[in-house]
């Protein structure tokens, strides 16, 4: 794995986040953005990132940082952490890290595009129409997709034999996995070399061996989610209240409405919208447990708080607030 150039298509959550952190590990980042407006709206994710690095290292070089529970893997190993050459990389992956509106400038040269849209399937198809004619031989592409999957999208590619899934999870630089997941006409070659760069940026590389909606995470977490939002959605009770229902009773660290507010509403209505029309994506035992959700009245309560801007942690308030 010759990677040098990485080059993350969107800004939002996840997509800031696989940036920094590729950035932090010393790769060439851009990051590729619609427009001028994108660009205004994800320099203050990198702005927010650059301090929870800083922060998380400030926390690492105490007593307190060192419990497993506030140590993060995706920064240091603890035998080998230093300080001083953590913030270092820090400071230069947020002085690097280089924004771009031009998709072919972009992208020239890149080892690696990295696709991290919304969960919009037209979305996205349209995007790789638009990339497939730019790109040098060399590059390969993935999608950061945490439900959608790569056979959907391989053909628009221009390059299924370079394509395939590489899927984090939320707060990369604490929880470092990566899902790796080809499709059939991905080269095993390219498999491989997307588990060396995993490991590369210090996550933690989890094969996925067939094509899941979902893929390990995901499978797990969105019926969870969707239960818990039920529960609100039919006036049983609220996010609070339910969210401390899971923290205090099992332990966890965030209760399922927090996790919504860190994923972001608008990620959320997508996948809402799936799983409400397309039965395809669920088997069918648990589309038979899903079938009494009340899918339309959480979609008329996701319509409404975007509309007021409420899209989740990022944005100051989502669930609950955050300024």
């Amino acid at each position: 794995m010759n990677y040098k150039k990485v080059v993350v298509a969107g800004g939002g959550v996840l997509g800031s986040q696989i940036a920094f952190q590729a950035a932090y590990c010393g790769f060439d980042v851009t990051i590729w953005l619609r427009s001028e407006g994108s660009k205004g709206r994800t320099q203050p994710k990198l702005d927010a990132l650059k301090k929870s690095y800083e922060d998380a290292l400030k926390l690492m070089n105490s007593e307190e940082g060192k419990l497993a529970n506030n140590w993060c893997r995706g920064l240091s190993d603890v035998e080998d952490f230093d300080y001083e050459k953590c913030l270092e990389k820090t400071e230069n992956a947020y002085k690097s890290i280089k924004l771009e509106i031009d998709l072919r400038k972009a992208v020239e040269g890149a080892d690696l595009v990295i696709e991290s849209m919304a969960e919009n399937k037209d979305d996205k198809i349209a995007f790789y129409k638009k990339l497939a004619p730019t790109l040098d031989e060399k590059t390969v592409v993935v999608t950061n997709s945490s439900t959608l999957l790569p056979s959907t999208f391989a053909k628009f590619t221009g390059r299924p034999e370079k394509y395939l899934s590489l899927h984090f999870a939320n707060n990369i630089w604490k929880q470092n996995t990566a899902e790796v997941m080809a499709h059939d006409g991905t080269d095993d070659k390219y498999f491989n070399e997307l588990i060396e760069f995993a490991n590369a940026i210090r996550m933690f590389a989890l094969p996925v061996k067939k094509e899941k909606n979902g893929y390990l995470l995901n499978s797990m977490l969105v019926p969870f989610l969707l239960s818990a939002f039920d529960l609100m959605a039919n006036d049983v009770s609220d996010p609070d209240s339910i969210d401390k229902a899971w923290t205090l009773g099992t332990g966890s660290p965030r209760g399922p409405f927090q996790i919504m507010d860190v994923v972001g509403l608008t990620t959320v209505k997508n996948i809402v919208e799936q799983y409400q029309k397309v039965p395809g994506l669920i088997s069918p035992l648990l589309k038979k447990m899903l079938m009494p959700y009340n899918f339309k009245k959480m979609l008329e309560i996701l319509n409404k708080y975007i509309a007021e801007g409420k899209l989740g942690k990022a944005a100051g308030e989502g669930f609950y607030k955050y300024k």
